[in-house]
């Protein structure tokens, strides 16, 4: 395999899905390697599916296998300036990740989707409509799939997406197309600030044959020197335009489909779908696949998903806004008759809710707060209840709600303060909310 001559002492740190795959892939590798796992929880998931070749530290770092390692594959939630780290690198050993000993392997097209909001739709729209061509097409990376899995299955293209933490230890992906959706204040107890979380999310145009940034986010335009391209909410390459009183999504001002046709809610979805469309177009998907996926594709779960209906009150799950950027989108894209009863809270992530105020302003609605960071939402607007849980916050919209009400849970935080991820948080409020719709405004 290219990149790993003269390698043979392997550490892997960090186990569950990503480390697994890294394991898997290299036992399948011709080249024998010695590969030992590190995993600072003590009983970390996955371990009973490693290998019997492969050793285990678990519980605590183990420095002696670390500083003997000819490479050192780190999961993406290892941040490099973790001290055991650095002092590996300190002392000349290549750390990576997963995505890295992908760009090594893959042989195939791959294209490559990152920004603050909106990644996981756009990978699985790009993804659908491939399949909706008749291509045989791997989607995942830091959503479903693992990247390595996938490389098992010897798909035609690849549509990987790529978070910051993923592209920090990426420096040789070559991509037939990148996008680069937004950019938004996340992860701020990673990074030193705004500008050293984009530097991580610009690594993913360093190999790429298209640039694709947001005209209506600048601060998603690489330095990049060669073709380069653009979406938006406006006129220009992958754009809108007017045609016979209907808006159109557009490419270099020819009309494609109508924006109303759309199966996506929101306008923040109207630039994903121009976003899409242009990872297609470098892939090669048949136009008309791609409008066929856009007028059916209604999104993925924990997005925007309506989950209850009943007395004329919607019960929507927006758990996938773990930052306030996502729940602004979210909140962008509503149209309401009658109030919106906003349940937002968790771990903060050290965010600047400051933005909140003025687009809830501009609402009839009323917050509910929760968890650990809810009081710094809470602190944004007047008249906000704040409670402890979000099952609380559930239990109080649902007996002040009424027709043509929504609840809304965009929660703008991260869950690990209370649940075990926004899955689970997303699964959680949708199994309340199928008991308490039948309660709205004292029914039942």
């Amino acid at each position: 395999m290219k990149g790993l001559e003269g390698v043979q002492n392997v550490v892997v740190i960090g186990l569950g899905m990503t480390g697994l795959s890294v394991v898997n892939h290299l036992c399948r590798l011709a080249q024998p390697l010695d590969i030992k796992v590190i995993d600072t929880r003590e009983t970390p998931p996955g371990r009973e599916q490693l290998p019997p070749t492969v050793a285990l530290c678990s519980g605590e770092w183990q420095m002696d296998w670390l500083l003997a390692a000819d490479l050192i594959v780190a999961s993406p939630g290892i941040a490099l300036a973790t001290p055991e780290l650095v002092q590996a690198a300190q002392a000349g050993i290549d750390i990576v990740g997963d995505i890295e000993l992908f760009a090594r392997a893959v042989t195939k097209p791959v294209v490559g989707i990152t920004g603050s909001n909106g990644k996981s739709t756009v990978t699985s729209l790009v993804g659908e409509m491939a399949k909706e061509a008749g291509m045989n097409v791997g989607v995942g990376g830091n959503i479903g799939f693992a990247a390595l899995d996938m490389l098992a299955e010897d798909h035609d293209v690849y549509v990987l997406e790529l978070s910051s933490f993923q592209l920090e230890t990426t420096a040789s992906l070559s991509l037939k197309a990148a996008v680069y959706l937004n950019l938004s204040e996340d992860h701020m107890d990673r990074y030193t600030g705004l500008d050293d979380y984009s530097l991580a999310k610009m690594r993913i145009f360093r190999h790429a044959e298209l640039a694709v940034y947001n005209r209506n986010d600048l601060a998603t335009r690489p330095e990049f020197a060669g073709p380069m391209t653009s979406f938006g909410l406006d006129a220009g390459p992958y754009g809108l335009v007017e045609l016979d009183g209907r808006e159109w999504l557009a490419v270099n001002g020819d009309a494609v489909l109508p924006s109303d046709e759309i199966a996506l809610v929101g306008r923040h979805n109207v630039a994903n779908s121009l976003a899409a469309l242009a990872l297609a177009d470098a892939l090669g998907v048949d136009r008309g696949a791609a409008c066929r996926t856009l007028r059916r594709y209604t999104g993925l779960a924990h997005r925007c998903q309506l989950v209850a209906e009943q007395h004329g009150v919607k019960w929507v799950n927006d758990s996938k806004a773990t930052n306030l950027a996502s729940t602004v989108a979210a909140l962008s894209g509503l149209t309401l008759q009658g109030k919106l009863h906003l349940l937002m809270g968790g771990d903060g992530k050290g965010a600047d809710f400051s933005e909140l105020a003025p687009v809830l302003a501009a609402l009839n609605v009323q917050l509910y707060c929760f968890g650990r960071d809810g009081h710094l939402m809470a602190e944004q607007v007047s008249g906000a209840v704040q409670v402890e849980t979000m099952a609380q916050a559930m239990t109080m919209a649902a007996a002040s709600a009424a027709s043509g009400d929504m609840v809304l849970l965009s929660p703008a935080c991260a869950s690990f303060d209370q649940f075990a991820n926004f899955m689970a948080r997303g699964e959680a409020f949708a199994a309340l909310a199928g008991e308490l719709q039948h309660q709205v405004g004292g029914a039942g």
